[in-house]
């Protein structure tokens, strides 16, 4: 009877988790689980260069900054925050120096972080980091424009230089 309660619980947390992989929930992960992250960043397409940076985790707080650049110039930027709180583990972003968007961490399961913010008037309801087996960065960005859904995806290698 407990094995078949362990299974239909590992059913349920498939079924209801977002995109199908079982990620916990947890209230708070120890930020040095997200060290993967730490370090620069870089998406190049020819056109744009976007380049993210993120510290080494303590124990509150990584702390990060992107910045695209076309045709020499930048175009947009963006300061960046991981924090542990007693109510739980956020992603705050500010872009171009807005105020700041929390999203809570919602799964976690140390190569991915899902962060939700499903009430923010804000066109961006969910934020999601992946670290790939092949060394790269995966991010991910969806919420509504006008009511119409949309979901962008940006693919990151580590930079070899700054």
């Amino acid at each position: 009877m407990k094995a078949l309660a362990s299974l239909l619980f590992t059913v349920c947390t498939l079924l209801s988790s977002a995109d199908g992989a079982a990620i916990d929930a947890p209230e708070k992960v120890p930020l040095d689980q997200f060290a993967w992250l730490s370090g620069h960043w870089v998406l190049d397409d020819g056109k744009q260069r976007v380049d993210e940076y993120w510290s080494a985790p303590a124990s509150d707080m990584l702390i990060g900054m992107s910045r695209a650049v076309s045709a020499g110039k930048t175009v947009s930027f963006e300061f960046l925050r991981i924090v542990a709180r007693d109510d739980g583990v956020f992603y705050i972003a500010q872009p171009r120096g807005k105020p700041p968007v929390e999203f809570r961490l919602q799964g976690f399961d140390g190569r991915e972080a899902v962060f939700v913010n499903p009430g923010h008037s804000d066109h961006l309801t969910r934020v999601v980091y992946r670290r790939n087996a092949d060394g790269t960065l995966a991010a991910r960005i969806e919420g509504a424009n006008e009511g119409k859904p949309f979901a962008e995806d940006f693919a990151y290698r580590r930079a070899s230089s700054p």
